[in-house]
Formats: C-alpha cells, structure tokens, sequence
C-alpha cells in the first residue's frame, strides 16, 4: 500500500516540476510517507525526522513533509515536532503536492487528516498517474480501508472503514499501464478477497474482477494481497485461479497465530484447524499453489503452548515464505487495554525461533526447482549488479516467478519488463539463481 502511495506522490511531483535527489542534505523537500502497524516504524520515523532537524539548522528552507498513516493517527501533533512543516493523512493524497508547494513558497504549515470519504479524489489520482512498481509490474488498489476490527490492528482507525472501487475505475488504470508495458498486476486491499462492488442488479467480487482484468489485451500475470481467513468467496477465487492461467497460483494469507485461543483474543474469526482446512483446499483446487503468511508472537497472554501451536501450524502448512512480527501495542487498539505481558526476550525468542523455521521449510522448498526452468518476469538490475557486471554489456538481474520467487541470473539490460525462462542452478532459502535459456 505504502510502495503504491509513494509512486503515486512520486508521479504528482514530477507533474509539478519537482525532480528527485538521492540525499537528504540536497533537498528542498523531504515527504516521508509512514505506516503505523508496528511501534518500530514510528520510532524509525522521528529516528528521521531527528536527523533532518539538524539539516534544517543549515538549510531552514527545507520542507518537511509527513504522510500516511502515523500522520493519520498523530495529526496537528506532528506539527509541533521542529522538523515537519506538512501533516497529510492517506486521504489526502491528492493534496500532497499543493501543500508542499505552499510551504516552500510561503513557509505555511498545515495538517489535514479527516474526511476519509473523499474517494472521487483518490479514484481521480489513482487513475490519471497510474505507476509502476518496476517496468512490467505495477499494483493497482481495488478497496481502501478495513472492517475486521483485529484486536491488535490500527490500520481501520487510520485507513478508515472498507471502501471497494468500481471496476470501470480499476479496468481503465490496469488498461493505461498495459499500454505503458506492464505485463504483471497485483491488486491490492487491506481484506482483498472482502472485495465487492454492487453493479445494477450484479455483485461483483474479486473472482470477478480477476476475470475482468487478466481479459485486459497485455496483461500475462494476475495477483491479489492480502488475503483474511474466510470461506466467503474463497471458493470461486480458488476456481479462478485453478481455470485461468494468468491469475497467479500464490495466496498471502496471514494466520497470525496458531492458538485457538490467542485467535480469539485477536478477534480472529476463524480456528486453526479452519485456517489449515482453507490451506488444504487451495491446494487442492490448485495444484503448485505458493502460500505465504504472517503471524505475530508475544500477543498478550501467549504462552509457551500457545507458541507451540503456532509452530506447529508453520510446520504443518509449509509456507513459501512469512512474516514474523513481534507484538507491539498500538493506540487505540483493543489489544492496548490488555497487558503486554511477554517479556521482550521472549518474544525476541519465539521470533527467532519462527524464522529458523521457517528458513527451513523455505529451504527445503526452494532447493525443488534446482534444475527445473521457470519463467520469469524480469524487475530490474539486482541489488549487487554493479560488482557483477560484464564487459559483454550483461549484467546480474532479477525478476520474480508467478509464484513470487525471486530469481536471480546474468542478462541484458534489455531484458528488463520483459518474460525470459531461466534454467534453476543453485537456491537460498528465499531465492532461486539460475542462468537463462531463452
């Protein structure tokens, strides 16, 4: 959501003639855009704004921009940090531009962070600057907001409740950036598979849609995150993807704990043994499918038993790849009334524990597609393609599966945006290095 946030500010400031700079100290402006799921982020973020305090000491012209969530939840506090000129809300994106302009031009400081139902707006920004995540794949937002209401959540006070977009609003962006050469569209939603858009007499929900946008002339891959553990609707997304070659065989679905009862604390609708009976079933009605999860350790009250469930639930669903996160209360939240009983060495431990895990699993899956081809969706240079470059003109790039693993090969610059195959050679536990064949 953040990444997609980013591109579309990135866009409207180019519109407006404000160029880029790599460096802080250079800048006119600085817009960090925020997310408030974790305390960790936020302390990152006045980490940051610390630092550009002492900048603004030897450059006070400079604008300093906050946006997104943790603007959301802190509003005109923010304003009286020394740093930050502009406080802008997710809502406002559209307003980004014009009260950065503002405050360079007439030094004004403002914070606007209400209104969430301003989606004409957004709808209108998203659709005229669509952009993309690298050249072949770009995320597309189909709702905003969520209702869930998990105990430990914050994302629905600052993201607003669930708001799906219309379809025709979706299909001209994904219509745009085909054009522009995306082959690879991720639809995004905080509950992805919650969405629902009342057409006349028609409902049509994100089975639908897939449908609707892997029809759209130039677009090969098809995929959706995050998904909520629910039957609901579960079934035709699955058949979609089992039928339709270019919806992705790959399933992000956070189970966040593997205790019935730490889900019930967490306003987790469903059990453990619901959730793996969902798992079995896309595996199933998908044969190959890749499952990617989250899960949270420390939730207050979890006990030793409480974590050997949620072990036992990764070692049980062998996920491609999830996410460990340590709990942290968040304001507001249901959870932030309860005691943050687990002491911070332990949650350190089981998050290390679930991530030895998981390293393992992932491993072992990975190291399958040695001498396998797959195809590959070519993103860019890799990380380290300076020190592996070629005087041939090649170099090591990357890309990503319809399974979303990594994959990493020498090529040429060319290649980028485009689908190449590539023989699998050797793998990490969370990357795949192949040379390409064709």
């Amino acid at each position: 959501m953040n990444k997609l946030d980013t591109a579309l500010v990135r866009a409207s400031l180019e519109d407006a003639g404000i160029g880029l700079t790599d460096h802080p100290s250079q800048a006119d402006l600085v817009i960090i855009n925020t997310c408030s799921v974790r305390d960790h982020a936020e302390q990152r973020v006045l980490s940051h704004l610390g630092h550009l305090q002492h900048i603004k000491r030897s450059r006070p012209r400079m604008v300093v921009a906050v946006i997104g969530c943790m603007a959301q939840r802190l509003g005109d506090q923010l304003l009286q940090h020394p740093a930050v000129d502009v406080v802008c809300g997710p809502a406002h994106l559209p307003d980004v531009v014009r009260l950065c302009l503002e405050a360079l031009i007439n030094k004004t400081r403002s914070s606007v962070t209400d209104n969430w139902q301003e989606t004409d707006r957004l709808d209108e920004l998203e659709t005229s600057r669509p952009a993309a995540e690298s050249p072949g794949h770009a995320y597309v937002r189909v709702m905003r907001g969520c209702n869930r209401a998990c105990s430990y959540c914050i994302v629905p006070l600052v993201r607003g409740p669930e708001r799906s977009r219309a379809p025709a609003a979706i299909l001209d962006q994904v219509r745009i950036l085909a054009d522009r050469g995306v082959r690879h569209i991720t639809l995004l939603g905080q509950t992805v598979n919650a969405y629902r858009y009342r057409l006349g007499e028609k409902t049509v929900y994100l089975a639908d849609l897939l449908e609707m946008v892997s029809s759209i002339s130039g677009i090969h891959w098809v995929s959706f995150l995050t998904s909520y553990p629910t039957e609901r609707q579960f079934e035709p997304i699955l058949q979609q993807m089992a039928k339709n070659p270019k919806v992705c065989p790959y399933l992000h679905m956070p189970a966040q704990s593997g205790s019935d009862r730490i889900l019930a604390a967490m306003n987790r609708r469903y059990t453990a043994c619901q959730y793996i009976d969902m798992i079995e079933k896309a595996r199933a009605m998908v044969p190959g499918i890749a499952i990617a999860g989250d899960f949270i350790v420390g939730f207050p009250g979890e006990t030793d038993q409480d974590f050997q469930q949620t072990l036992a639930l990764i070692n049980k669903v062998r996920y491609k790849n999830c996410f460990v996160f340590k709990y942290s209360p968040r304001p507001g939240t249901a959870s932030s009334r309860m005691e943050d009983s687990v002491p911070d060495q332990v949650k350190s431990s089981r998050n290390s524990q679930l991530l030895a895990a998981q390293q393992q699993i992932s491993s072992q899956i990975a190291s399958s597609f040695i001498g396998k081809t797959v195809t590959v969706l070519v993103e860019g240079p890799s990380k380290k393609a300076d020190r592996f470059g070629k005087e041939d003109g090649q170099l090591q790039l990357v890309g990503r599966t319809n399974t979303d693993w990594p994959v990493v090969f020498t090529g040429a610059k060319g290649m980028v945006g485009q689908f190449v195959q590539v023989m699998i050679q050797d793998a990490s536990p969370f990357t795949l290095f192949g040379t390409c064949v064709s």
